[in-house]
Parts: C-alpha cells; sequence; structure tokens
C-alpha cells in the first residue's frame, strides 16, 4: 500500500494538461487549486517597465491561461500547478515557437509558421524595436517604406510594421528557407502589395538590394548576426561566468546567428554601404546583441564623417539589446538616447550649528553695547556673523526671508579660513611681545617707518582690551607712523575682493538664521561652487568664531 506523501507525488506528476477535479486530488489542493484561478495567477512573460512606452506588453502581460484556454496549439504546452500557476518552458523550442503564433495570431491577426531550425523571434523584443523606428521617422500610423536587412522565416519586422502603420517593406534574405519561408507568410496574411521579399546572394547587404531601385527609403532596419564562430554563440568565450544561463532556448540557422567578425564587422559593412547611399535613405539602424559593439560602431560612425548618430536599449527581463540608428540628414529629429541609471539621491540637509541660549543672550547683550538696537536674538546673532563674515572677506548681503528668520546670500572669493588657527597664535604672540628700545638719541615719537619685514606693533593696554573684547579676530596692530589718506585707500581696496573677483568664486551658499524653540539656529545651504568641503570649513570657521568672541567676554 502506498502513502500518502507517494500518491500526492503521482497525481503532481499527472497533473500536467489536465485541470484538477475534486476526485483527483485531496480536497485542500484542490480548494488551493480554485481559490488561485480566481486570483488570475498566470505565469507570464519576464517583461521589464524599460520597455518601450507604447509597448503593449509594458504594463499588460500575456495572460498564458487565457491563451491556452483559446489555442489548442498553445496549450499544448503549458502546464498548471496545483496553486493554479500556468508555466511554460522557453527552454522548449516548440513552445517558444507556439507562444509566438499565438500572440501575433491574438494580438495582429498574423498567422504564420516557423521551422524549428531557423531563428524563432520574441514578439515583445521586436516590438520595441518598431515602435523606436516609429520615433526615428514620425511615422506612427503614417504610410513609410523600409528596408528589412535579412527579414529571416518569420518576416515579423515587416509583417509587424504593415500590419501597425501600413509600412512598404523591401524585405531581403539570403537563406532559402527562410525566404520560401518568409513569402509564403506574406502571402498568407494577404500582404503581398505592401511587402515585397526578395532574395539576394550572400554578404549581400544594401548596395547590391538597392542597384536596380531609385526609391528613397525612410528606414532600414536590421537584426545582424551577433557571433563570429560556434564558441562565441555558445558563449564558452564572450559569457561573463557570474551571469545566470539564459532562460530560453537559441535557436537559429548558421546565416542567422553567425557571421565573419560577428556582428561588429558585419554593421560595419552596412556604415560603407551607407557612406556611398547616404540620403537614399534618411534613417539606417541596427539592433546589437552586446553592448560593448556600441562604441567602436559610433567611433566608426565618426571617422565617416556621419552628422546624426543616436542610440537605444530594449529591454525584456533579462534580454538586454542595444539598438544604433545614423543619418545623412541635417533636418531629422533624433529621439533622446536612454538616459544612464543614477541612484536617487537623498535632499543633502544643510550644515547648521546651534547657538543656545545662553550664548545668543550674552551676543545680543555686546550688540547692545556698541550702539546696536537690535530687538531679537537673530538679529544680534546676524550682526556678528556679518562681521565675522566681511573680517574673512567673504562677500555677502541679505536676502529677503520670513519675519522669523533672517538670509545671507555668501559668495566666497578667496579661501581666507584656512590656517586660521596659526594666524590667531601668531597675532596673539605678537600682541605679548615686549618692543625692543629705541636706540639712544633717536626720540620715542620718531619712530623710522619700518620695512614691510620689519613690523612692530605697539598697542596701547586699553586699546588692545578693547579691541579683543569686540572683535578678537581682527588684527589689533598700530603702527608706529601713520600712513597718508592714500595709502590707506589702497590698503582697503586690497582687503576687498574687486568685482571682477567675483565671477571667479569658489562657492554660493544661503545663510539662514531663524529661532528654534528658545535658541537661535544657523543653516548653510549649498547653492553652487567648486567644492562642498569648503562651506564645511567655512561654517566650522564662522562658528568657532561666534563662541570665542562669547568666551572671551566671560
Amino acid at each position: 500500500m502506498t502513502s500518502p506523501r507517494t500518491r500526492n507525488k503521482q497525481r503532481r506528476n499527472n497533473v500536467t494538461n489536465l485541470q484538477p477535479t475534486p476526485e483527483s486530488v485531496p480536497p485542500r489542493l484542490f480548494q488551493a487549486f480554485t481559490e488561485g484561478s480566481k486570483r488570475n495567477c498566470v505565469a507570464r512573460m519576464a517583461l521589464n517597465k524599460s520597455m518601450h512606452p507604447r509597448n503593449r506588453y509594458k504594463d499588460k502581460p500575456p495572460d498564458f491561461a487565457y491563451l491556452s484556454s483559446k489555442y489548442p496549439d498553445f496549450q499544448k504546452h503549458v502546464q498548471t500547478t496545483l496553486s493554479g500557476r500556468v508555466m511554460l518552458n522557453f527552454k522548449d523550442p516548440e513552445a517558444v515557437r507556439a507562444l509566438t503564433c499565438t500572440l501575433l495570431k491574438e494580438d495582429f491577426g498574423l498567422s504564420i509558421e516557423i521551422p524549428l531550425e531557423r531563428l524563432i523571434p520574441t514578439v515583445p523584443l521586436r516590438l520595441n524595436y518598431i515602435h523606436w523606428v516609429e520615433d526615428l521617422t514620425g511615422g506612427q500610423g503614417s504610410p513609410r517604406r523600409g528596408i528589412d536587412i535579412g527579414t529571416g522565416a518569420s518576416c515579423i519586422y515587416p509583417l509587424l510594421g504593415a500590419s501597425m502603420n501600413g509600412w512598404y517593406f523591401l524585405a531581403t534574405e539570403v537563406d532559402d528557407i527562410c525566404y520560401n519561408y518568409a513569402k509564403k507568410n506574406v502571402e498568407q496574411n494577404n500582404m503581398a502589395d505592401l511587402i515585397k521579399v526578395v532574395k539576394v546572394p550572400q554578404k549581400t547587404l544594401l548596395m547590391d538590394a538597392l542597384k536596380e531601385e531609385s526609391i528613397v527609403y525612410d528606414f532600414c532596419m536590421c537584426n545582424p548576426p551577433f557571433f563570429a564562430n560556434q564558441l562565441e554563440a555558445k558563449g564558452v568565450n564572450s559569457r561573463n561566468s557570474r551571469r545566470p544561463p539564459p532562460s530560453s532556448v537559441n535557436t537559429g540557422g548558421v546565416t542567422e546567428i553567425m557571421a565573419e567578425g560577428g556582428e561588429l564587422e558585419f554593421v560595419k559593412r552596412i556604415i560603407h554601404d551607407s557612406v556611398q547611399l547616404k540620403r537614399r535613405l534618411r534613417w539606417y539602424s541596427c539592433m546589437l546583441g552586446k553592448k560593448c559593439s556600441l562604441a567602436p560602431l559610433k567611433e566608426e560612425l565618426r571617422k565617416q564623417g556621419v552628422p546624426k548618430v543616436t542610440h537605444t536599449e530594449f529591454c525584456q527581463g533579462r534580454t538586454m539589446r542595444w539598438a544604433l540608428a545614423w543619418s545623412f540628414y541635417e533636418d531629422v529629429t533624433m529621439p533622446s538616447p536612454p538616459n544612464k541609471k543614477r541612484k536617487v539621491e537623498k535632499a543633502r540637509k544643510p550644515l547648521s550649528f546651534t547657538v543656545v541660549e545662553a550664548t545668543a543672550v550674552e551676543l545680543h547683550s555686546q550688540a547692545l553695547s556698541i550702539g546696536q538696537t537690535h530687538t531679537s536674538h537673530v538679529e544680534s546673532v546676524s550682526y556678528w556673523l556679518e562681521s565675522i563674515l566681511t573680517d574673512l572677506k567673504v562677500l555677502h548681503n541679505r536676502v529677503p526671508s520670513c519675519d522669523s528668520e533672517l538670509s545671507l546670500f555668501l559668495t566666497a572669493v578667496e579661501n581666507t579660513w584656512v590656517h586660521a588657527r596659526q594666524k590667531r597664535r601668531e597675532q596673539s604672540r605678537q600682541l605679548h611681545e615686549v618692543p625692543k628700545a629705541p636706540e639712544l638719541g633717536t626720540p620715542v615719537g620718531d619712530c623710522v617707518e619700518p620695512t614691510p619685514a620689519q613690523d612692530v606693533t605697539v598697542p596701547s593696554s586699553n586699546e588692545k582690551e578693547s579691541k579683543a573684547k569686540q572683535d578678537p579676530e581682527k588684527d589689533t596692530d598700530v603702527p608706529c607712523k601713520t600712513s597718508s589718506t592714500q595709502e590707506q585707500g589702497s590698503s582697503v581696496a586690497a582687503i576687498s575682493p574687486s568685482s571682477s573677483s567675483v565671477h571667479r568664486f569658489l562657492f554660493k551658499c544661503l545663510m539662514n538664521v531663524k529661532v528654534e524653540d528658545s535658541d537661535v539656529l544657523v543653516e548653510m545651504h549649498w547653492v553652487e561652487g567648486q567644492n562642498k568641503d569648503l562651506m564645511n570649513q567655512l561654517c566650522t570657521s564662522v562658528k568657532n568664531s561666534l563662541f570665542r568672541r562669547v568666551a572671551m567676554s566671560v
């Protein structure tokens, strides 16, 4: 007698194409299946949100359950799990072919036949290319003339373009089997008046196909052979070992998947043909299977002097394709290439420091003691901040702000805060340095003006005390002999940044001073400039200078 586990395993092996019944599975499993069916839990093709926005499968993937109930040929390749999930084996060429034929019939009204030994296209990916050509030519719903180089057995690009937009196609093919199937597919869909399939010799691309033509075409399309040899086609020497194996089967004849030099040399031949044909086609385009082919092909186009070049990406699940297009017409409109993916940056928080209530009160008192008439702590803190910025030669001006805060727009044109600590120590040393006694016979009041290398300062004790209290950062040196008014004016002009230097700024930022609870918050918001670290340094220097002023007054 078999165990319950064995019986359940046998039932799972038998339930493939048959709908389960209460008699075939335990009641609990049957209930799970019916609930899964109600939720419409279908297995969907691996699709990607980066598909073309007009691709019908972008937001509405194929419903395998519905398609299997409508098309018996497709239902044969579908498996339904006990949970109600509908599965398709993409490693099975017959299953992939059934899906392609079913989607073309259901969504486009096209009936085609494809041999298993030739390339079986996926509909969503091919639809991406068609939509991109619409973008290039502005031909959505408009009659256009195009060329499909190597149309394949399915003739899928001409059939899609003709059925969707009424486009005229010249479809070329070198393989006998593909040519015969392509002609048959065109005829059985009654599109011989829109699609002309021609058999061309090996290695024929555009020149030989158009030598007897005088028509100006709007575009050409091409899905070139991706690989140069069998090893490359099997991924032996080209596929990254870290990548997972392909999730679908790779079909296709030798002429469809391999060419001398691979896709790179194949597309270069198309480029060389286009240089001779030039304005016989408005747009030349091709699809690439390797991203590494894109850069050398764009470089080749640059060398050939092609004026208009653009590219895009086609996405479907784990499958990525790249497309390249170029034109010799100056008046064509180029779609924008896809943006590089960037990490979404969080809003950068401003640099800030807090002036606690006690410190703000002291700064307010200092401002009142020198004749300022501030009515709020925000105004007093802002006054001393402006004083510090002036000493640091940072340009600043007040800008409109709300009632509860004060805003300053800062422009730093010179890094004056670097090594400020060493400068302060040197100033302190000079303040406490005892001056040399004058030489015998020389009056004290007639000191000779020293050279720049011999500057000696003799501040009085009262001047030193009052000056340090008001502005400890400011140089308090008093020369023995005063300079002329003209010299003083030139000295001030040298300290203040010139108007022309404003154009060569280090950075610009916005400083906000506002009340936060009972404290005062100072924020610095980056605007533009060379390096945000410079703003960080300035913020630290301003904060230390502000707090040092309070510490020296205690």
